[in-house]
């Protein structure tokens, strides 16, 4: 039995809770994912990665072709995804394939196949290539996608503290350049290079691989550290901020269209696959959705 394109972009978008099908090819693909993600870890042990040569080729071969066959099946089934600017089959095709998701899909057969095509391509950036399957993943979670949408909103907030961050990394590379320089030229030798040891220190990692050893620059460390803290910690409440901001509109969107099916007191059928697809589309689940309705029902 053929399946319709509208089915097989059903099956391979974010599984649905009543949909049993969806959820396992997404289960089986999110475990394929991290399966070639410990895989291309444990061949880049050299010992290990000799000893199993063969049973590694074998799997790639074998994700490879998982891969390539999602990944067709994506371009023909994308032609039935609502999409706003993309009317016809072929842009809706294109609008896939140019998306993040399609370029990422597209990354995680191409180093393989290079490899495959070009027997003299260095493995070594086909390893770091590969890795890049783990961001495969944002095909089955919104999660990317939030914090992407969550910093864009906040982005004049994020782009000020950022601002403060590179004034604090310069004047701290600079203040420890000028006194540290002629007790440690070589960990100190210029801005620049002085710039490795206010990062780690502005960041609060402090590797501890360069210190100030002079009065002067133990108290430009000092100086360092708080500003990271205020920097940093800033950036961070930013971007959790924001995220969370960012779910709770979700939710006020959705919220607002229940209440407006429930004008009359009563959700028609159309007006439920309309709160449906939204709900889809803001990949809320379906018991918060249900929750929603229960509450506006007794509100009324």
């Amino acid at each position: 039995m053929l399946v319709s394109r509208k089915r097989t972009l059903e099956i391979l978008d974010q599984a649905q809770d009543d949909d049993r099908t969806s959820r396992y090819v997404d289960r089986f693909l999110s475990v394929l994912i991290i399966s070639n993600i410990v895989a291309v870890s444990l061949e880049s042990v050299e010992s290990i990665g000799l000893a199993y040569r063969s049973a590694f080729l074998v799997f790639e071969y074998f994700s490879v072709t998982i891969f390539a066959v999602e990944y067709i099946m994506r371009i023909w089934a994308s032609a039935e995804r609502e999409n706003g600017s993309a009317q016809s089959i072929t842009g809706r095709r294109l609008a896939y394939i140019f998306s993040f998701n399609g370029l990422v899909d597209l990354i995680a057969i191409l180093p393989s196949l290079l490899a495959l095509i070009a027997g003299n391509v260095d493995l070594r950036w086909v390893r770091v290539v590969r890795l890049l399957r783990i961001l495969k993943i944002s095909n089955y979670s919104s999660a990317l996608e939030d914090l992407a949408s969550a910093i864009y909103e906040e982005r004049r907030s994020f782009l000020a503290a950022s601002y403060l961050f590179c004034i604090a990394l310069f004047i701290a590379s600079a203040l420890m350049y000028v006194v540290e320089r002629h007790a440690q030229p070589d960990a100190f030798a210029s801005i620049p290079e002085t710039m490795w040891w206010a990062l780690i220190t502005l960041t609060t990692v402090g590797y501890g691989d360069v210190s100030p050893v002079t009065p002067l620059g133990k108290a430009v460390g000092a100086l360092t550290a708080l500003m990271g803290v205020c920097t940093v910690a800033l950036l961070t409440g930013i971007i959790a901020n924001a995220f969370a901001s960012q779910v709770s509109r979700k939710k006020d969107i959705l919220m607002a269209e229940v209440s407006h099916a429930l004008q009359d007191g009563v959700i028609s059928e159309d007006e439920f696959e309309k709160i449906e697809h939204l709900r889809r589309e803001l990949n809320l689940p379906e018991a918060q959705v249900r929750a929603i309705v229960e509450i506006m029902y007794k509100d009324r």
